[in-house]
């Protein structure tokens, strides 16, 4: 398992959870794929940490790329920066400016052996 963190990304964790769960359980390459043409403002930064994960992956485990999928993906609250904006009357309101944290978890996909002993005579038997 290969992990990669972003910190303190500056937009809520509710907008970036909307593209996180386009990708999770994907291949990698999919995966990247679906960022690209996805319109969103996070879509670039985890495209960016996806990119990095593989490059951990290759470079310190040397894992093959083409093998790897997105196990695990998560969005987490980072600290919320609080600023006060004028009002009316000489008053003061509130903004809190969220940010995000983002972990991205990548694993080897088990190969699957595809038995080719089944015939289609017995698939045919099977329905009836």
């Amino acid at each position: 398992m290969v992990t990669a963190e972003l910190k303190n990304y500056r937009q809520s964790p509710r907008k970036v959870r909307l593209v996180v769960d386009a990708v999770r359980g994907k291949q990698v390459n999919a995966a990247l794929t679906t960022l690209t043409f996805m319109p969103k403002k996070a879509s670039k930064a985890v495209k960016k940490l996806v990119e990095s994960a593989i490059a951990n992956a290759s470079h310190n485990f040397n894992l093959n790329p083409e093998t790897l999928f997105v196990k695990e993906i998560t969005v987490d609250q980072g600290p919320i920066l609080k600023r006060w904006r004028a009002r009316a009357r000489g008053r003061a309101a509130s903004i809190h400016k969220h940010t995000s944290h983002i972990k991205v978890v990548l694993a080897e996909q088990e190969k699957i052996e595809i038995k080719e002993d089944v015939k289609k005579e017995d698939v045919k038997e099977d329905n009836k």
